[in-house]
């Protein structure tokens, strides 16, 4: 899966934030359903112009970017 066909960042459209090509679905809207244990067919559903590819572009776009990321390691909270 290539995101970079359906992955863009356009300044005038929610500042800039990674959207799915030609709509003003978000990313981070797509992974925060997706972390609340929403499905792709609840995605589909709820977001029509949605499709299952724009769903696997936005996972394959955020594992990109994880990838050419640093990290540093965050204390635990106490118990």
């Amino acid at each position: 899966m290539d995101w970079r066909e359906r992955i863009v960042c356009d300044p005038d459209i929610l500042v800039g934030k990674p959207t799915v090509k030609g709509t003003r679905l978000s990313v981070e809207l797509i992974l925060g359903w997706l972390a609340q244990g929403w499905t792709h067919e609840m995605l589909l559903e709820s977001y029509p112009q949605l499709t299952r590819e724009d769903i696997l572009a936005a996972l394959a776009f955020a594992a990109d970017r994880l990838r050419e990321e640093s990290y540093t390691l965050l204390d635990s909270p106490a118990s």
